[in-house]
């Protein structure tokens, strides 16, 4: 069975340095919950951000959801101090922003006690992306960091191999379809459907928010169309009894059966999210 972070589909973002914001990011609806050490705290703050997780440690622990924390890249300064106090804390997992050796995050692991999530974001992450993906819990993609460090746009079409290659890269290690990056608009809900359905369509299975505004429409756009789940229903059916069987002209066998064993599992998994906002149990 994998872990709940690993069947995550929404994992929202809190800055680290906000506490009184922690509670209401649990019970917001997602999956799980990222307390955030890097991009989201000024550098002034970071040390300030590690005395309210530590503070915190007893809510962290009593959480509704998974929650994870964000530790700021190898290398980086605050690192070593964001490892030690992960160790500390109650986490179903670690992210490792920057993520781009295999080594780095295998360390992480073994340091923290923690799984980790390998958030590429560069280039030298991408070329690593399949060693990384056999030493993480997950991948997941930190699109406008990669852009910038590309020089490229931030647009699917700029960033398309990346995405393919981080789906490759999960599928060949066994590991979980990886999680895609932030949508920008915390208000455009046509958007923010948009940007998750056209990640449910590359292999994608999940996504990273920063604002719970964004969770309803995130989960619609990772929802199966009904018809997709129509469609799903009847080849089951159509299934049942083994073989291959015709369908409205087209064949139904194995292969078939078990996408459309995917489309429902999705489909009870989501639904409850992209009508509430809440989290389904």
């Amino acid at each position: 069975m994998p872990s709940a972070v690993e069947a995550a589909t929404l994992f929202l973002f809190v800055p680290a340095d906000r506490p009184e914001r922690f509670a209401k990011a649990f019970a917001a609806g997602a999956d799980a919950v990222i307390l955030d050490l890097e991009d989201a705290v000024a550098l002034e703050a970071k040390g300030l951000a590690r005395v309210a997780l530590r503070e915190a440690a007893s809510s962290l622990a009593q959480a509704p959801c998974p929650v994870l924390v964000r530790l700021n890249a190898a290398g980086s300064r605050e690192h070593e101090a964001d490892l030690a106090l992960a160790a500390a804390l109650p986490l179903s997992a670690v992210m490792l922003a920057k993520s781009e050796r295999a080594e780095e995050v295998a360390t992480v692991a073994a340091t923290s006690g923690h799984p980790v999530v390998a958030l590429v974001e560069s280039a030298a992450g991408l070329a690593n992306v399949r060693a990384l993906a056999q030493v993480s819990a997950r991948l997941a993609f930190g699109s406008f960091d990669f852009a910038a460090d590309l020089g490229c746009r931030h647009t699917r079409e700029a960033l398309l191999l990346a995405r393919l290659e981080l789906v490759l890269a999960s599928r060949l290690a066994g590991r979980p379809a990886p999680v895609d990056g932030v949508t920008a608009s915390t208000r455009d809900e046509a958007a923010i459907e948009a940007d998750a359905a056209h990640a449910a369509a590359l292999g994608f299975a999940a996504k990273l928010l920063i604002h719970p505004a964004q969770i309803a429409s995130a989960a619609r756009g990772f929802a199966p169309a009904e018809g997709e789940i129509a469609w799903a229903e009847r080849a089951i059916a159509a299934g049942q009894g083994g073989g291959a069987v015709a369908l409205d002209g087209e064949m139904v066998d194995a292969p078939v059966l078990l996408r459309a064993k995917a489309i429902l599992r999705a489909a009870r998994r989501i639904t409850d999210k992209a009508i509430t906002g809440k989290a389904s149990a």
